[in-house]
């Protein structure tokens, strides 16, 4: 393909990349691989957001391609964003390619900054057996190989058309991992036990699979995630006795969530609302800017409100804020009317109640970050704890 070879000005936009995205000293060496992967190699297709909504108000997708438009395509290969590979689960003709209106991104090149934060964190060391879930681009992959080597490094990804890619662009670049088509909740029992588990997609609760196939001693780095978009980082230990835990991490990173893991339809939202014709409207006792503010706060109270309402959905219709679970067939609304903010409620479980008793406990605590928090998995469940707060059960 056009433009696909490693010439001297992608040499230098990588470069470029590696002094953005590694500024620590003791990273020499990420910097080094940042520098050496033509991440260009493993992205010849993408989409990137237009500036302005589709004429029916949602995100339009262009398709940038070295074929198409080789500029744009390696200067964005090049800066330090995710690239959008898939939408839909609907493999792209990059040969092709057409604008989307519209469309859930199902795979992506994860910025380069949140890869090398994630392989930093999982607290690697030489000589481990690193497991990565999710290979996506294999962008990702390489980097773990040309720093740790290839041997060290097994990768699985669902999408089998997304692994032959990958697999073209690795194998191309001569890093030979192994790789695998497989579901990654379920781990890859063939090349275990591994030292790290590296996750580059969110769950909902951490796969039991990975805990067994991790020696005692080694580590799960995951982003637990859910239908709420509320997003907590955490680094497990496991321990011998097939439990693990360890603390949430600081600051706030998203990642797809794993397929299976990925919420169901609601349905009609309107049909939810003819549930709540006969509830009796209360005021809340907390503002709900968390519901919808972009703030680290704001990301992390939401992340506590779903992991104690875990099948509960957000939604939207006619100006009034909906909680939704189909799982109990419980619903919630927000409206606000002239004199304050109003909740009503149907159905066996009162989900505005139980979140604002995570409210209180949050605020009674002082409104600890998550770096103050941890998440124990043993065989009752899997827990989120704080000294000063009761504890949530993920479920």
């Amino acid at each position: 393909m056009t433009g696909t070879g490693d010439t001297e000005r992608a040499r230098r936009l990588r470069s470029e990349l590696a002094a953005a995205v590694v500024r620590d000293e003791r990273a020499d060496g990420w910097r080094q691989a940042v520098e050496t992967v033509p991440r260009h190699r493993f992205t010849p297709g993408f989409y990137l957001p237009a500036e302005k909504p589709s004429p029916r108000g949602f995100t339009w997708w262009e398709p940038v391609t070295a074929e198409h438009d080789p500029e744009r395509w390696l200067t964005a290969a090049y800066t330090n964003q995710s690239l959008v590979t898939q939408l839909d689960g609907d493999e792209p003709d990059w040969e092709n390619p057409e604008p989307r209106d519209g469309g859930s991104p199902t795979s992506s090149s994860t910025l380069p900054s949140l890869v090398l934060r994630m392989w930093e964190d999982a607290d690697l060391a030489e000589g481990q057996d690193i497991l990565e879930i999710g290979t996506g681009t294999g962008y990702s992959t390489a980097l773990a190989c040309e720093r740790y080597g290839s041997d060290a490094v097994t990768t699985v990804e669902v999408d089998n058309h997304r692994l032959e890619q990958a697999a073209t662009a690795l194998y191309g670049l001569g890093y030979t991992p192994d790789l695998a088509v497989a579901d990654g909740l379920y781990g890859y029992w063939p090349s275990a036990p591994f030292d790290r588990v590296v996750a580059a997609c969110s769950v909902r609760t951490v796969p039991r699979a990975w805990i067994a196939q991790t020696r005692p001693g080694g580590k799960i780095l995951v982003t637990l995630g859910g239908w709420q978009f509320g997003f907590g980082r955490t680094l497990l230990t496991v321990h011998a006795d097939g439990t693990a835990s360890g603390p949430l991490l600081p600051g706030t990173v998203s990642f797809m969530l794993a397929r299976p893991h990925q919420a169901p339809g609601f349905g009609n939202p309107a049909h939810w609302s003819s549930l709540l014709a006969e509830a009796f409207p209360t005021t809340t006792r907390h503002a709900i800017d968390w519901l919808t503010a972009e703030t680290e706060e704001a990301f992390f109270t939401r992340f506590l409100i779903q992991s104690a309402l875990p099948t509960g959905q957000i939604t939207t219709l006619d100006g009034a804020t909906f909680l939704i679970d189909v799982t109990t067939g419980s619903v919630a609304s927000l409206t606000t009317e002239d004199d304050g903010l109003f909740v009503r409620q149907a159905g066996p479980v009162r989900l505005w109640d139980r979140a604002e008793e995570v409210l209180d406990a949050h605020a009674a605590a002082g409104h600890p970050g998550p770096e103050e928090f941890r998440l124990t998995v043993d065989v009752v469940g899997q827990h989120l704890q704080h000294p000063e707060m009761p504890a949530i059960s993920l479920r």
